[in-house]
């Protein structure tokens, strides 16, 4: 550690141009992962979008080239202005791509609304990137300047006459920043498939070059046609077969589709100008309250509530499928986002509106009386259904008595440690591999929890039968926190929550089955970051023998052909597969699966909760077709012992 008194001002580093992006990229784009990736192609995406929103474009190109590692998005727009800039004397678009908060969105005269808003997108872009071209088509000729991690590798370049307009970018991300850079197309299509129904009419198509693809993405339904394709990719069908549509343009243009399903979950998705706010924000809020309001209003002034049911606003929003998206014009107030990445609005002023448009939803409900039976049946049997969901976890925390540590599960081997940021516990199915986890854990801070066969598949399973299975009480007891409504996270005795299962089919089975028990009934562990999957090895390779003896844990037989392969065929090698933990020592449990410094462990994390949903549906839930699907498209791959 350096001492005080050698801190002085020639240690003070000032950052300049893009230096500051590609010291601390995260700051700019949420991270150098997956997410950071597919961001930089979402910024520039969003800048020809912004065109579109303010009428000088109607069509929008995204191409993934063929090499899978660059992106090219080219629009009809006005194209980047390429004149001299008067103060500082150098074309614009050298400017807007290489200086932070440059741009020409700062003020209305030339965006009337806009998503990019701080001047920083492009130029992140640029700087994170180890090939960046611009083409532009204006005043009547192309133009054409290359860079390179930021900086400019030749002057702007004038080139042939053309009448046509737009601009064309072009960037492949820089490999010095990103360790693993592969665009997903998937991932691809569905940010270009959401533009295109938050912008009606605007024709994006998405060329892939490594499936060999186009498709063109044009809704003139706009969120009509989104809540109706979102219905569809869940498999769900609207109460009454009901969807809902409002709208303002009053300063503020909102537009609202929503529709009640059977589904438990409520699922909201916000957008400001264009822009995904993943966290929601004030006009999130807004929605929320004017619904619940205008819903709660009307029951009120009907006398439709049952006596001794409690209605809360969760029992109205269940089931809840919505889409809200408002467009705020700079001349109605300047848009507040939470950090670069513009995961929620701020901005409170937006509340209001947003609440006054979904109040209105009483009048509809007035005028459909037949409908609004339907849907405040709906809503009441939620009421029902989570009085009863409250009532029986509060049984099973009286039952097994989840803060005292006598009543705790007897087949837990529990750590000594009373830190819960210090301690772990491992869920371990069988007696035989718990015995082996139990000796060659670190008892101060590791405990055990042996399971007896597969769980209880939560997400098909009543409630009732969730309270009724000693396996999941068990570990809910163990735990300390409750669950369902009842969780308290900040009564887990644990900080790591480690599914340890066999490395085979079974074992996976397994953890998917724990994995959806968590997912349903105690996803806040999940979202502060708590669940883990332990990686088991499969094989054990040695290779030589004595001194010069090498041992390799292997985790997958691709991995051990791969070894192999290096080694060489005249290498003696002498392969162990292990068939389950309980085979493992409790030495050897501890070097490859227990021990902090070389354990292999995934973190369990939720990316997009509604895939997530979805998948868990299709392939835990009541209905088979989802599962008779996936078999039939990954046949040919599986090992069927028949």
């Amino acid at each position: 550690m350096a001492k005080s008194s050698s801190y002085k001002a020639k240690d003070i580093e000032v950052l300049e141009g893009l230096e500051p992006v590609r010291r601390r990229p995260g700051m700019y784009i949420g991270g150098t992962e997956k997410a950071g990736l597919h961001h930089l192609a979402r910024e520039i995406l969003d800048n020809a979008v912004d065109e579109a929103m303010n009428g000088h474009a109607d069509s929008v190109t995204i191409t993934l080239h063929e090499d899978g590692t660059s992106l090219s998005v080219e629009d009809n727009g006005r194209g980047i202005p390429v004149d001299k800039h008067p103060k500082f004397k150098r074309p614009a678009i050298e400017i807007i791509l290489t200086t932070l908060h440059a741009g020409g969105k700062f003020s209305e005269k030339n965006y009337a609304a806009a998503g990019g808003l701080h001047g920083v997108g492009a130029s992140v872009v640029n700087a994170l990137s180890e090939e960046f071209e611009a083409q532009v088509s204006r005043d009547g000729y192309s133009w054409t300047q290359s860079y390179s991690r930021g900086k400019p590798l030749a002057a702007l370049k004038k080139g042939k006459k053309t009448k046509a307009h737009g601009t064309k970018i072009f960037f492949r991300p820089d490999s010095e920043i990103f360790r693993v850079i592969e665009f997903s197309s998937k991932d691809l299509n569905q940010m270009i498939e959401e533009k295109a129904f938050l912008n009606k009419g605007l024709s994006l198509t998405f060329v892939d070059e490594v499936a060999g693809t186009k498709v063109e993405h044009c809704y003139k339904e706009g969120l009509r046609s989104y809540l109706e394709t979102l219905l569809k990719q869940q498999k769900l069908s609207p109460v009454a077969g009901e969807n809902f549509y409002l709208e303002s343009a009053n300063g503020i243009q909102i537009e609202a589709a929503f529709c009640w399903t059977e589904n438990t979950s409520e699922k909201l998705f916000s957008y400001v100008n264009g822009i995904h706010t993943k966290e929601g924000g004030s006009h999130a809020d807004g929605f929320k309250s004017g619904l619940v309001k205008g819903v709660r209003n009307y029951i009120s002034v009907h006398n439709l509530l049952p006596r001794g049911v409690k209605l809360t606003a969760d029992d109205i929003r269940e089931g809840l499928l919505a889409i809200v998206s408002v467009n705020v014009p700079g001349s109605v107030s300047q848009l507040q986002f939470q950090g670069q990445t513009k995961d929620k609005l701020n901005n409170s002023e937006v509340a209001a509106p947003v609440e006054n448009l979904l109040r209105s939803f009483e009048n509809h409900l007035n005028e459909n009386p037949k409908l609004a039976s339907k849907l405040i049946e709906r809503v009441v049997l939620a009421a029902k259904a989570r009085a009863a969901a409250r009532a029986a976890s509060q049984s099973v925390s009286r039952k097994i008595g989840v803060s005292h540590r006598l009543n705790l599960p007897g087949k837990l081997a529990d750590c000594s440690s009373t830190r819960p940021d210090k301690c772990e516990l491992f869920i371990v199915e069988g007696d035989s591999a718990g015995g082996s986890a139990k000796q060659g854990r670190d008892r101060k801070t590791q405990a055990v929890l042996p399971l007896r066969g597969k769980v209880l598949n939560a997400i098909s399973a009543p409630a009732s039968k969730v309270k009724d299975n000693r396996e999941l009480t068990d570990l809910v007891s163990a735990l300390g926190c409750g669950y369902a409504e009842a969780i308290r996270l900040n009564k887990l005795r644990y900080g790591k929550v480690v599914i340890l299962t066999d490395a085979d089919a079974d074992g996976m089975h397994i953890a998917s089955l724990l994995m959806a028990f968590f997912y349903k009934y105690m996803k806040p562990l999940i979202e502060a970051g708590h669940l883990y999957l332990a990686l088991s090895p499969l094989y054990r390779i040695r290779v030589g023998s004595g001194k010069t003896e090498v041992v390799h844990w292997v985790y997958s037989d691709e991995e051990k052909d791969e070894i192999l392969a290096k080694r060489g065929v005249r290498a003696k090698a002498h392969i162990t597969r292990f068939k389950g933990l309980g085979e493992m020592n409790p030495k050897t449990l501890w070097e490859t699966t227990l021990n902090p410094r070389t354990r292999k462990m995934l973190k369990i994390q939720i990316d997009d909760d509604m895939g997530a949903q979805e998948m868990l549906s299709s392939l835990l839930g009541r209905d088979s077709s989802g599962r008779y699907e996936l078999i039939q498209e990954h046949a040919h791959r599986l090992e069927l012992d028949l």
